[in-house]
């Protein structure tokens, strides 16, 4: 093994993962909110302002994803996670601070051009900087911070959303409830910026820099030209790489755990339960997500990335098919939560973290940058398929179709990832490159 500083590796990757903590906690807490602000905003009769709410930030990181990559390779990994903690910052404020409803979606912008950089960055970061044995335990402590800010916002979301039953806690819901449940973030991401100034440049990438200036120069006197970006990436000895990265990217949205978080309050009061009961399941979701999640740093490095991510699929797989029949039964109560709760289960010591783990290896340190960035723009464009179909799925099919289709789509991404899949556990990130580009 390795020798290595076990602290510092600690420290620099914590404090890189504070991206993913604000990314769950921005990309979570609006579902809290939802009730409260679409009644201050007069929203609640107009589905497609609705929507645009909901998906404003979606659009964000779909802009940050995309340009998250090659600004990382020009200008490096520290400065786009610090300006990541910037936009974070800036949003939380900016959107409980607004009374207009254009310009609260302005800031959920923002905060979604955070999340998109920060998705992007952070776990391609902390691949770069730590040992082949530990990698995927490192690059899942981002995920670890993903449950744990999507955790955070459920439970603010709790504590500020007051009885909903009694008249005046409603008015202060609604007046200021929603507000602090953004607010709240600020400290996190001020917390964020100032630590992400301690940790240093990839080495990763100070290595390709002096790569590039060799190659540049090289170029100059030759007269030739260089081929960089996209047109790399999609060359045929790339292509199969990004194929399998782009399929695994969509899949963790379109596995449909995720609309369990942005829809909670249909999927639950559907389920038989009140507004208040809506709150209190969620963040046992949540509870449930960080603790699956401990147990994916156990097994990722032990039973392997491919192993987990067929778990993952055949389990949803599964799980979806009778939680869409228990629908169709019409049944309530305890059943209906105990198997949304083995969904977020499964997905949190599978799909979850391995995802990013995997994407974070796969790809060669030339391309690196630009293919996270678009494998990161693929996963938030599978998001927004995923938020905007949801509820004309559920009205058109009701909760049974729409997650039978999920089952298929499961079913389908395991036959995938069973006949394309490597496994990557315990290699280089340059022995990688060279089984997989061959």
């Amino acid at each position: 093994m390795n020798h290595y500083n076990k602290g510092f590796l600690y420290f620099i990757c914590g404090v890189s993962a504070m991206g993913g903590l604000l990314f769950g906690y921005d990309w979570v807490v609006i579902g809290g909110a939802k009730p409260f602000y679409e009644l201050f905003f007069g929203i609640c009769d107009s589905p497609l302002m609705q929507g645009v709410a909901m998906t404003t930030a979606l659009v964000g990181c779909l802009v940050g994803a995309m340009v998250a990559g090659v600004a990382a390779d020009r200008w490096g990994r520290k400065p786009l996670l610090m300006v990541s903690a910037i936009l974070f910052t800036v949003s939380a404020i900016a959107t409980g601070l607004f009374n207009d409803f254009t310009l609260f979606n302005i800031a959920r912008f923002i905060g979604g051009v955070g999340i998109g950089v920060a998705s992007a960055l952070a776990p391609m970061y902390i691949a770069e900087v730590s040992p082949a044995e530990i990698r995927g335990r490192m690059v899942s402590l981002n995920q670890m911070t993903i449950v744990l800010g999507i955790l955070a916002a459920q439970i603010v979301n709790l504590l500020l959303a007051r009885d909903t039953s009694v008249a005046e806690n409603q008015t202060w819901n609604v007046a200021w409830g929603w507000r602090w449940m953004f607010w709240a973030e600020t400290l996190p991401a001020a917390l964020f910026l100032l630590m992400s100034f301690f940790i240093p440049e990839s080495p990763v990438y100070l290595r390709m820099r002096g790569e590039r200036l060799a190659v540049k120069d090289e170029t100059i006197k030759s007269g030739g030209k260089k081929s960089e970006g996209l047109s790399l990436l999609a060359s045929k000895k790339y292509r199969k790489v990004l194929v399998l990265g782009l399929v695994i990217a969509v899949f963790q949205q379109w596995c449909g755990t995720n609309v369990i978080f942005n829809y909670a309050q249909e999927i639950f009061v559907g389920a038989g339960f009140d507004v208040d009961g809506m709150f209190i399941n969620i963040v046992i979701t949540g509870i449930a997500n960080v603790l699956f999640t401990f147990v994916a740093l156990y097994t990722i490095e032990k039973w392997g990335r491919r192993t987990l991510m067929l778990i993952g699929a055949g389990g949803l797989g599964l799980i979806y098919l009778t939680l869409g029949t228990c629908y169709f039964m019409h049944m309530t109560g305890f059943m209906m939560v105990a198997l949304v709760v083995a969904a977020i289960s499964v997905y949190a010591m599978t799909l979850g973290p391995v995802t990013w783990t995997v994407l974070a290896e796969i790809f060669p340190n030339r391309i690196r940058g630009i293919a996270m960035a678009t494998c990161t723009f693929a996963l938030w464009v599978g998001c927004c398929t995923l938020t905007f179909s949801f509820p004309s799925m559920n009205a058109a099919l009701g909760s049974s179709g729409t997650f039978w289709i999920y089952s298929v789509i499961c079913i389908c991404a395991f036959v995938f990832l069973f006949t394309n899949c490597p496994e990557t556990k315990g290699k280089s990130l340059e022995e990688l490159e060279r089984e997989l580009t061959k």
